[in-house]
């Protein structure tokens, strides 16, 4: 009998559950290690084999053992934090991988302040102030089904964390973009739930490819309906017709819409919420507008999910700060703000249009259309060795397989907020030699 088989104890699938946890948890069960076979532990145990089975399915739903098909069950490697969005602080080299707004469009927030001086306010107050709610169902309307409600979190992070946490448990299937942006990645990860990558295309999200995610279980999926990251891709009016058909078919499944980009974006917005879905969102974030640090996304949902959102974002517990509230609804109100969107949004446009003309001089052709803060230059294989060589001629770019869910993602993420006509000129040109382009 082998040692592991000694350690485990237990008669029920509840109790077999505890004692692998706990053998995990001491360090006992190592990462990598393989369980015993339903067979041995059984009958070791003296207990039915689908008592065992029982218990290694809830562990591999609970993210602490993996299923290994023939070679069977074994405890999960702990996951890593995986890669982040942002600067790479302290660093020489000339960032275009950070997927940062430019801070010369960021609005004055001390003087957004000043013009709507802040009232402290107490426990219980509401949850949302009233001119904020007002400038964001203006913000909304026109774009998601009627009667909807209006909730606050800190971030579009956050609200697609807690979209997910109110609706799904570890194990439940997620359809997402594929290749998809890193946060949403870790976020499915660190909730021990499951990606299941759908193929996306110069018009967004492949219909095709979403039906069969859905066919596949998925509870869930999350769409960014223009200036995808990393590709850049929005979706057309067609192709937005096709997803809410898919989804019309599911209406059980919740339908989170990531609208990053909302103001700053040069493509119209297309709606993929069909009028049957039950559970459905719409997040736009103030991040890439007002900037990363006003922790603000605006979600827009039906009445449960808004009704399950408040629940830990009640007045005593876990609100969106009123200070940040005061602050957005500052510059959504205010003209020189939106003059300023309005000169960001083309300046974006002009720089992306930049890049990739430099780019293409050189015979690199980025995915197109785009919008957004990057572009993205499909590889033929892996980036790591372009990043690398980018890094020692002083360019810091994001490589593709840090976005890739089940089908390996190669390319180049470039970050175009901030590069000028010269920097685009020598960027493009390094970027050549590296490749072997003449």
């Amino acid at each position: 009998m082998s040692e592991t088989i000694v350690k485990i104890t237990g008669k029920t699938a509840a109790e077999l559950f505890d004692s692998i946890r706990a053998l995990t948890q001491a360090g006992e069960l190592a990462p990598g290690q393989e369980l015993p076979t339903v067979r041995e532990l059984a009958a070791a145990l003296g207990v039915n084999r689908n008592t065992v089975s029982l218990a290694y399915q809830r562990l591999v739903t609970a993210g602490l053992a993996v299923t290994q098909g023939r070679l069977g069950t074994a405890i999960r490697a702990q996951r890593d934090p995986g890669e982040q969005e942002g600067l790479l602080p302290g660093s020489p080299l000339a960032d275009l991988g950070g997927g940062n707004p430019n801070l010369a469009w960021l609005p004055d927030v001390g003087a957004a302040l000043a013009r709507k001086p802040y009232r402290p306010r107490l426990y219980g107050e509401a949850t949302v102030d009233p001119q904020l709610e007002v400038l964001a169902r203006r913000w909304m309307a026109g774009d998601c089904l009627e009667g909807h409600d209006i909730t606050l979190t800190n971030g579009a992070v956050d609200a697609v964390e807690r979209l997910l946490g109110a609706y799904l448990v570890a194990g439940d299937k997620v359809a997402v973009e594929d290749p998809c942006f890193i946060s949403s990645i870790n976020t499915l990860r660190s909730a021990g739930l499951h990606a299941v990558g759908v193929a996306v295309d110069a018009e967004g999200m492949q219909a095709g490819a979403l039906e069969r995610a859905l066919t596949q279980g998925a509870q869930a999926v999350i769409v960014t309906p223009r200036a995808h990251n990393p590709t850049g891709c929005s979706l057309s009016a067609a192709r937005a017709a096709q997803l809410r058909a898919v989804l019309a078919a599911y209406p059980h499944v919740l339908v989170i819409v990531d609208d990053h980009f909302s103001l700053l974006s040069t493509a119209g917005y297309q709606d993929v919420i069909p009028p049957a879905a039950r559970h459905w969102a719409l997040i736009r974030s103030v991040s890439k507008i007002f900037g990363p640090d006003l922790r603000l996304a605006v979600v827009a949902s039906d009445g449960q999910t808004a009704q399950r959102l408040r629940l830990r974002l009640a007045p005593g517990t876990n609100w969106v700060s009123h200070l940040l509230q005061d602050a957005v609804s500052s510059c959504l109100s205010s003209p020189e703000v939106s003059a300023q969107v309005v000169l960001a949004r083309a300046d974006y446009a002009r720089r992306r249009d930049m890049v990739a003309a430099a780019l293409a001089a050189h015979g690199l052709v980025c995915a197109s259309p785009t919008d957004g803060l990057n572009l993205w230059l499909p590889l033929p294989d892996s980036s790591q060795a372009a990043v690398l060589a980018l890094a020692r001629h002083g360019w810091l770019v994001r490589g593709g397989e840090a976005f890739g869910v089940q089908v390996l993602t190669q390319g180049l993420r470039i970050t175009v907020s901030t590069i000028d006509e010269a920097g685009a000129q020598a960027f493009a040109a390094v970027l050549a030699q590296v490749l072997g382009q003449p």
